[in-house]
């Protein structure tokens, strides 16, 4: 089940490991260079809408530090890093993500996780 955002906040890392898994399945062949130009401007659209969270200094400082399920891969830790920083203008902030790691890692620090 889908759940429509009122808001997006998002990393900018998020575009950039979106266009890395786009040239990735192109040069492996999973992709054609139609579908994925395709997905690329799709990506832009969607992307268009959402608010991008700048790596700025107080994402990566928060990410160098623990958190409280550990280990947390890098990449994880800006996500992350980046939600704890956009929770400071949305309290109401649910935290998209299927990965099992970084799930536990966002209910630990006390944010909610979609899907449910």
């Amino acid at each position: 089940m889908f759940v429509r955002a009122e808001v997006v906040f998002t990393s900018q890392l998020t575009l950039v490991e979106c266009d890395r898994a786009l040239i990735r399945a192109m040069t492996t062949d999973r992709l054609s260079a139609a579908e994925t130009a395709r997905f690329g401007a799709l990506l832009s659209v969607v992307a268009g809408a959402w608010i991008l969270m700048p790596l700025a200094s107080e994402v990566l400082e928060r990410a160098r530090r623990p958190f409280p399920v550990e280990p947390m891969r890098t990449l994880d830790a800006i996500h992350l890093a980046s939600a704890l920083t956009a929770r400071s203008v949305a309290a109401d902030l649910e935290f998209a993500s299927l990965d099992h790691r970084l799930r536990t890692a966002t209910r630990a620090v006390g944010l909610s996780v979609r899907p449910a």
